[in-house]
């Protein structure tokens, strides 16, 4: 009966988790450059279950009765860093990365590219989000006013709003110079980056200090920027609500179930306590 109870709570638990998972996901559907999470439910390794107390039985040992599952859990949450849509907004300062062909990893996925940029202590951070604003020094800057890198390493110096991104990610200002490119990153694992907030994302299982390396110059990486469009989230809403509507059912059920081992548990106490 107790072993019900575990059964029953563990899948409300991953449930519950499944639902924040597809909540976060929901509420970002308009976030530029978002990556939906992904999670998986996995079982606990099953028991083998044999029966006891026959030792005193001539010819009898503990004998398998059979297996007997323990439980599940969201085994991890992920991100999905496939290609989004882009959606043109005709605002100089937005820009959308636009991923042609990556190389493999060792996994046999291909990686992702990431604009790079700094939060507020000067640590290296990445985003996809390029709905950005020039400060007023002339410093490009990501909506949350962290500075954009260019590929030297540091802030990107645009001047004011009429400037000019090529393909390549080479900026020219209002005067016609070129003043920098902007630094792309490739992450050959990018489930090795951790949502920060503020559309940031950090290295995370490397060596303090250590930084993804650039895109820019690298032959098997093909991608383009587009000045003038945003990438869009790569949420798919009629699916994630389909599977938060589907975790929601799931969750109650299990959540009856418990009702019922507690309702069986105080019948065995009360009733079956009073007998003799």
């Amino acid at each position: 009966m107790l072993r019900g109870f575990y059964g029953a709570a563990s899948g409300m638990l991953a449930q519950q988790r499944q639902t924040e998972r597809l909540s976060d996901n929901m509420s970002n559907i308009n976030t530029p450059g978002y990556k939906e999470d992904q999670g998986s439910n996995r079982t606990f390794p099953e028991m083998l279950i044999q029966a006891q107390n026959l030792d005193h039985v001539p010819g009898r040992r503990s004998t398998p009765i059979g297996e007997l599952a323990t439980g599940v859990y969201m085994q991890d949450r992920s991100q999905n860093f496939s290609q989004g849509d882009l959606r043109e907004t005709e605002n100089q300062t937005d820009a959308a990365l636009w991923q042609e062909a990556l190389p493999e990893g060792e996994e046999g996925e291909p990686g992702a590219l990431f604009f790079r940029a700094v939060n507020a202590d000067g640590e290296e951070r990445y985003t996809r989000n390029g709905n950005w604003a020039v400060d007023g020094q002339g410093f490009l800057t990501t909506s949350q006013g962290n500075y954009v890198l260019g590929e030297d390493g540091d802030p990107l110096n645009v001047g004011n709003e009429n400037f000019t991104i090529a393909a390549d990610g080479t900026v020219t200002d209002e005067e016609g110079e070129e003043t920098g490119q902007l630094a792309v990153a490739y992450a050959e694992n990018a489930n090795d980056l951790v949502k920060e907030g503020g559309g940031l994302l950090r290295l995370e299982g490397e060596e303090e200090g250590a930084v993804l390396p650039s895109a820019i110059g690298n032959e098997e990486i093909d991608y383009q920027v587009n000045q003038g469009f945003l990438e869009r989230s790569n949420v798919d809403p009629g699916e994630t609500m389909t599977q938060l509507m589907n975790s929601y059912r799931i969750f109650e059920s299990n959540q009856r179930m418990l009702q019922t081992y507690d309702q069986s548990m105080q019948r065995a106490a009360n009733d079956i306590g009073r007998l003799g």
